[in-house]
């Protein structure tokens, strides 16, 4: 999810624009604010998507609450962002919340949506807070071709340790100090190092990404599980029966200033709302033939809800 150079000087830019609007600090309190409503919810989105596309369904919300909102999307992978909402450039951004957690706690041995979630609430920064994870779910997800599975009997990441290759990974660069990457596949599955390389690709399991799987170029995948090109392509996800990746609910992260009861019930409505087959179908809107922006999924989809 991350193109670093123009990522970083987008949030220079942004903290620059928006430094004259900042006036109180986002990390000075965990509580919502009874004044936030009225001023302006800075609404960011990671650079991929998804990502906007919930981004916009929460800043149009909000806007049919009377919320004034300020849009500042594809800013760059989680430590970009992150460091938005610590210098104020931003207020809001949807997450995910076995990834977040595992930012925020490296060494968490929480595994089930309830363990997460419960973990994601403690290890959240004071001046931040997660608000109600949705049902919907987004997940890092390792897929092959279904000739390379086929060829090598792999169905499964257990079934990578008996691969007698060099096992080429692709994904996100951050991905290679990740619990669930490399390493992951070391210690999790005992996939010996020196037979694993891996190939940063900045597009957040993208159009690069599918490329690079479906040319050869890597072996295994990192693709978001409610990407259409997994299913368009017969990629095959294999399955992670030891879990090593997380649950990973879609859930607002919003700084403290920003978090009034108007904002808090509005985001918490949308997150009950929301299905990982909704996400499976604005992605196929805006990735397929439609080619539909995220601006008008997030309108649609609202309206199908009756949120707005």
């Amino acid at each position: 999810m991350n193109r670093p150079v123009r990522a970083l000087a987008l949030v220079a830019a942004l903290t620059l624009a928006l430094a004259g609007c900042a006036t109180s600090n986002p990390t000075s309190s965990g509580s919502p604010s009874s004044s936030a409503a009225a001023g302006t919810v800075r609404v960011g989105s990671a650079n991929f998507p998804e990502s906007e596309i919930v981004a916009e369904v929460y800043a149009q919300a909000l806007e049919a609450k009377g919320v004034k909102v300020e849009r500042h999307m594809q800013i760059g992978a989680r430590d970009i962002y992150i460091g938005a909402l610590k210098d104020g450039s931003i207020d809001l951004v949807p997450e995910y919340t076995g990834n977040l957690l595992q930012y925020f706690d490296a060494k968490t041995t929480a595994k089930t949506p309830d363990e997460v979630n419960k973990a994601l609430s403690t290890a959240t920064p004071s001046g931040f807070s997660v608000l109600t994870p949705a049902p919907a779910e987004d997940k890092d997800s390792y897929n092959v071709t279904k000739d390379f599975s086929q060829k090598n009997n792999i169905t499964s990441l257990a079934d990578l340790a008996a691969y007698s290759g060099k096992l080429k990974v692709g994904g996100n660069p951050e991905m290679a100090e990740r619990p669930y990457g490399p390493k992951g596949l070391t210690a999790t599955y005992g996939v010996a190092s020196d037979r694993i390389s891996f190939t940063a690709i900045s597009d957040g399991g993208g159009p690069l990404t599918v490329k690079a799987l479906k040319d050869g170029q890597v072996d295994l995948a990192d693709i978001y599980s409610t990407t259409p090109a997994i299913k368009d392509n017969g990629f095959v996800t294999l399955a992670d029966p030891k879990n090593m990746i997380m649950p990973q609910n879609v859930v607002p992260l919003i700084s403290a200033k920003a978090n009034s009861a108007t904002v808090s019930d509005t985001l918490n409505k949308v997150s009950a709302a929301l299905t990982t087959d909704d996400l499976l179908a604005m992605n196929g809107r805006n990735q397929g033939s439609d080619k539909a922006s995220p601006a008008q999924v997030a309108k649609d989809w609202l309206k199908q809800k009756n949120l707005v």
